[in-house]
C-alpha cells in the first residue's frame, strides 16, 4: 500500500463480518492519511451460497470483478 497508496482486498468469504472487513477497518483507521482512495473490498456476493454450479460460479469473485474494483481505486473506470 505504501507504494500506491491504494488498496483492493479480496476474500472468498460474505462481505459482511468477516476476514476482509476487519482488514478494511484496520487499514481505514491506521493508514487513512496514506490512502489516496477509499479501500475497496471484493468478496462473495451477500446471498446464501447456492448448489448449482453455474450460480455459485456467479457469487464467488471473479477475475472481471477484481479487475474493475482495481480501475476503480485507480480511478480509470
Amino acid at each position: 500500500m505504501k507504494k500506491t497508496n491504494r488498496m483492493v482486498v479480496l476474500e472468498q468469504g460474505w462481505p459482511y463480518a468477516g476476514y476482509g472487513a476487519q482488514i478494511v477497518s484496520v487499514i481505514q483507521h491506521e493508514a487513512f492519511d496514506d490512502l489516496d482512495a477509499p479501500v475497496l473490498r471484493v468478496g462473495q456476493a451477500d446471498v446464501p451460497m447456492p448448489y448449482a454450479r453455474n450460480l455459485e460460479n456467479l457469487a464467488k469473485p471473479s477475475a472481471d470483478r477484481v479487475i474493475q474494483a482495481c480501475k476503480e481505486v485507480l480511478y480509470r473506470s
